[in-house]
């Protein structure tokens, strides 16, 4: 609370502020500060507003009437209750540059962004709905909410950015007159709908795309001011410092841990660490005057042509009515699909319209909001028939549907490893001693010589699995020299380029990136028409467009029957990368053995490969036992980590994680020399 109403009315960061009790401090901004703030009530699809001070703004946080006082609804006293949802109307930085050099172009940004504005209120009070009863499983449509809305200029790091946020209260009145709470859930759903609506405003709002012309300015593919992208990255610091943060903490993170790759839940905490480390504070007193000259004369000496007047460019706007409705909607569904990999493939009918706005918002139509509401519900409706439904009848925030062509990926990848999986056996005990002599195979515990017989058999599809330091490295030695010894050839192949190179070094055997060796046999990677990611392939005799040279077939990884494909890091295999490896495994008839993680990262397309391999494979095995630490409990807890089950587990877990201390630095020691 304090810090809610200190960045609403004082501009500053509570770093700037001594820490008091909650009440003392709200009552002293209530007697301190004359900063007010605006206030959107929007009733029945009517929007009002009003101003409210320190004191209103702290009543109306805590759930109550600003006015009168009244308590509205039923108070949630939990500490970590929500008292309000924080949407940024957030633009491209150029936008802010441009309203810099022209105040013209500052005033009609600020228009667009009412006008943007008041789109997102009605979208909320709309689409919306409270939650009633236990457990909150009663939805009541929604007849008044209330936002407070902030303007910002400049970021933490004093680059040209303007932005608004949009305190949505928690607290909204429900359609049969009774106050209670929102149902964040949806609301954090319909965060990809009003998204959409910025990206839609920005390309087709007419008097903002006028001015824009007026000062010879366009918006380019990526949706900044074209002829301000130049000064972008110089003025985007505080970017530039996250995602530098966030590369030292990974390569921290990775060092620690053998070099494997972080699992999703550990990138998200790097995330969050990346952008709290050497956080800049606003600065409470600034003169705007001296701030204005100061990044002008930046932007000037990025290249001094940024600050020429520019010749007005003529407006070519598309007619709505020569739209490709059918590829529109075939645009929006692979917009949600591309957004739904961390959702299984699933997604829901508001990925869907907002699919639907980003695609129309690209065409090059210019009109005003409303005209363009029948449109986007004809390219949804559309979007909408041609999907795979999973549930019969859902509400618009539940992921219901799935991209026919993801739901054809997976039953074809699971018809293919069927065919791949054809029976053989993996090899006896005294089979692996005797094929691999020179290994000391005494290193390996149970787990990883049932693995290394089980690769270096003639079962034609293996997973082995298991956590970081569980010793995968050291198994596949042994399979490599034992496939070696029957005049077998391993391949070992990765996710990236660096992956390989480095299975190569530790393991001996060839090694590829997936892509180098698909490439090799004539499959290339690129995009159809409605730019979702597809592999095609050259047949020998066939010209190859990229390289205007006739294909002649496989030269740099040519492969032989019962050769052994491994796929190492085979966590972070997409779905449709693994349907084209498999049909090559098939159609050369060679092994696969996919070796991995299925619980560190996922990959950049459609995650389920893994999956769908471990539950297909002729052999199966998972990696029980941690090698990489010398403290055996530490070891454990790490495997009990990697499935915490539910919270009061994941508490025990982190209670004897801080036991055994906070720093992996002083935890993990060394790492066996025998991987």
């Amino acid at each position: 609370m304090r810090q809610a109403i200190a960045y609403a009315l004082e501009g500053t960061c509570d770093a700037h502020l001594q820490h008091s009790p909650a009440v003392d401090a709200l009552e002293a901004y209530s007697a301190a500060s004359d900063s007010s703030v605006s206030r959107f009530i929007v009733a029945n699809g009517v929007i009002t507003s009003d101003e409210l001070a320190a004191g209103g703004l702290r009543v109306w946080l805590t759930g109550h009437d600003p006015i009168t006082g009244e308590e509205r609804g039923h108070q949630r006293l939990s500490p970590d209750a929500d008292l309000l949802l924080d949407g940024t109307l957030n633009h491209p930085k150029s936008y802010s540059i441009a309203a810099l050099l022209h105040p013209e172009l500052a005033a009609e940004f600020e228009a667009m962004q009412d006008r943007l504005r008041e789109r997102i209120l009605l979208t909320w009070q709309t689409e919306l709905n409270a939650r009633r009863g236990h457990g909150g499983l009663i939805r009541e449509e929604i007849s008044r909410i209330e936002v407070v809305e902030l303007q910002h200029r400049r970021s933490r790091a004093l680059d040209p950015h303007i932005h608004r946020h949009l305190w949505l209260n928690i607290k909204v009145l429900g359609a049969d007159g009774k106050w209670s709470n929102l149902d964040s859930r949806v609301a954090m759903k319909l965060h990809t709908v009003v998204n959409a609506e910025g990206e839609l405003a920005a390309h087709t709002d007419p008097a903002w795309i006028d001015a824009l012309a007026r000062h010879g300015y366009t918006i380019d593919d990526t949706g900044e001011i074209a002829e301000l992208a130049s000064a972008v990255r110089p003025f985007s610091r505080r970017s530039a410092q996250i995602e530098g943060n966030r590369t030292r903490l990974i390569a921290e993170w990775s060092a620690a841990h053998g070099g494997s790759a972080p699992s999703v839940e550990v990138l998200q905490q790097i995330d969050r660490r990346a952008w709290a480390v050497s956080r800049p504070n606003k600065p409470a007193d600034l003169d705007e005057a001296l701030w204005e000259a100061r990044v002008r004369d930046e932007i000037a000496a990025i290249d001094p042509s940024l600050t020429n007047p520019r010749a007005p460019n003529p407006v070519t706007a598309t007619d709505p009515q020569a739209l490709d409705l059918d590829l529109l909607a075939a645009q929006a569904i692979v917009d949600a699909d591309e957004r739904s990999t961390s959702c299984g493939g699933r997604f829901s009918s508001f990925d869907i319209r907002a699919g639907a706005m980003r695609a129309l918002s690209r065409t090059g139509v210019v009109a005003e909001r409303d005209r363009l509401d029948g449109v986007i519900a004809e390219i949804t409706k559309r979007a909408t028939g041609a999907v795979y439904r999973l549930v019969a009848e859902a509400p618009a925030h539940v992921k219901a549907f799935m991209a026919t062509e993801t739901v054809r990926a997976k039953v074809r990848l699971a018809g293919r490893l069927d065919v791949l999986a054809r029976p053989g056996r993996c090899l006896l005990p005294g089979e692996l001693r005797r094929f691999a002599p020179n290994e000391d195979l005494s290193t390996l515990d149970a787990s990883q010589s049932v693995a290394a017989c089980a690769v270096a058999g003639t079962d034609g599809l293996v997973t082995v699995t298991g956590p970081a330091g569980a010793g995968k490295t050291t198994m596949l030695r042994a399979a490599f020299a034992a496939l070696t010894s029957q005049r077998r050839r391993m391949l070992v192949v990765a996710p990236t380029r660096k992956a390989a190179s480095v299975a190569s070094r530790e393991i001996g055997a060839a090694a590829s990136s997936i892509h180098a060796l698909l490439s090799d046999h004539g499959y290339r990677w690129g995009t159809d028409e409605a730019g979702a990611k597809v592999w095609t392939r050259l047949r020998v005799g066939e010209v190859d467009p990229r390289a205007g040279a006739v294909y002649g077939g496989p030269t740099q990884y040519v492969l032989r029957s019962r050769d052994r494909i491994v796929v190492d890091e085979a966590g972070m295999l997409d779905l449709q990368t693994a349907n084209v490896l498999v049909e090559l495994a098939i159609e050369q008839g060679v092994g696969l053995a996919f070796v991995g993680d299925t619980h560190q990262a996922l990959p950049v397309g459609h995650a389920g490969a893994m999956g769908s391999a471990i539950r297909h494979a002729n052999a199966a095995v998972e990696l029980d036992t941690v090698h990489r630490f010398q403290d055996p409990d530490y070891a454990a807890l790490t495997l009990r980590l990697r499935d915490a089950g539910d919270r009061e587990h994941a508490l025990v877990v982190a209670g004897e994680l801080a036991e055994h201390g906070t720093s992996t630095g002083s935890i993990i020691t060394t790492r066996r020399a025998s991987g």
